[in-house]
């Protein structure tokens, strides 16, 4: 199948790509910056391969045959991802009055703010990528891939079920992927909560994802605040402890950052989104 998705209101393509291909895990993704594609696994109510070309004004998806349901959910997924829907010229208005935002909002009118399509994944990532840079957070979280994931089509790999990680065990887990101690305990003690049932999808209760979150030793309010944006899709959430936030902003404690940030309620989200891209010319993680 070959579809179509077409961007509402201007599509900043390169930004979108940039955040795509800086984030791309290895065995998880394959991207090719050169003609714009993204090539990874999606669940659909089963794993299959998508591979998603951005293009000046939307998203083209090439995949298998679905069924009904599997096409519905598809949509779904690649309209939150590529965050399609909403017209970026609508919600930037009142961000484009505020001085500290005013020209970035206009260098990038088009700007879109990415749902990570597997919240479980991008919360492995995460905590995996905590105090280190971006570079390292991608080549780490693919030892985990390498490791404890499993073969999925198109010699891509599915991530590693948090109830692989819990059988693996912790001590594993850390020599597999060189992680510190205590790295590695947070990522089990993750694991174990989402074998427990807790979710990171948009449509969950936020605030008891939050809360179920925050209880995991050594997950702490960047870590909460960023999955929030990339896997639940809060519209409405600043991780004002980001590193690169803060040095984009000129405002370098957090408190104070993100009382200056309140101005940009509602869409706080776009404004964290806005400051990232500036900033992508040396990413690292925390951050973007």
């Amino acid at each position: 199948m070959d579809l179509w998705y077409p961007a509402t209101g201007p599509f900043d393509r390169d930004s979108l790509l940039d955040w795509i291909v800086g984030h791309a895990v290895p065995g998880l993704e394959r991207t090719d910056r050169e003609t714009a594609t993204t090539v990874r696994l999606l669940d659909v109510g089963r794993q299959v391969a998508v591979a998603a070309r951005l293009e000046a004004d939307g998203v083209r998806v090439r995949v298998e045959e679905l069924a009904a349901p599997e096409r519905r959910r598809l949509d779904e997924l690649v309209r939150r991802w590529f965050d399609l829907a909403d017209d970026p010229r609508v919600l930037d208005e009142p961000l484009g009055r505020d001085v500290l935002l005013a020209d970035r909002v206009r260098a990038r009118p088009g700007l879109r703010v990415a749902v990570h399509p597997d919240g479980w994944q991008a919360a492995l990532q995460t905590v995996i990528g905590q105090q280190v840079s971006l570079a390292a957070a991608r080549t780490l979280t693919g030892r985990l891939v390498a490791a404890f994931g499993g073969d999925g089509q198109g010699g891509l790999r599915t991530a590693p079920t948090p109830e692989a990680l819990l059988d693996a065990g912790e001590e594993v887990v850390r020599g597999a992927v060189r992680l510190t101690r205590a790295r590695a305990r947070t990522l089990l003690d993750l694991a174990r909560a989402c074998a427990d049932g807790l979710r990171l999808a948009p449509g969950e209760d936020a605030a008891a994802v939050r809360e179920r979150l925050v209880a995991v030793p050594g997950i702490g309010p960047w870590t909460v605040d960023y999955l929030s944006l990339r896997a639940l899709g809060e519209r409405d959430v600043f991780p004002a402890s980001d590193l690169v936030l803060r040095r984009a902003a000129g405002i370098d404690d957090a408190r104070a950052l993100a009382r200056r940030a309140e101005a940009w309620s509602p869409v706080r989200a776009r404004a964290a989104g806005h400051l990232w891209a500036a900033a992508v010319s040396s990413p690292r993680a925390p951050g973007g």
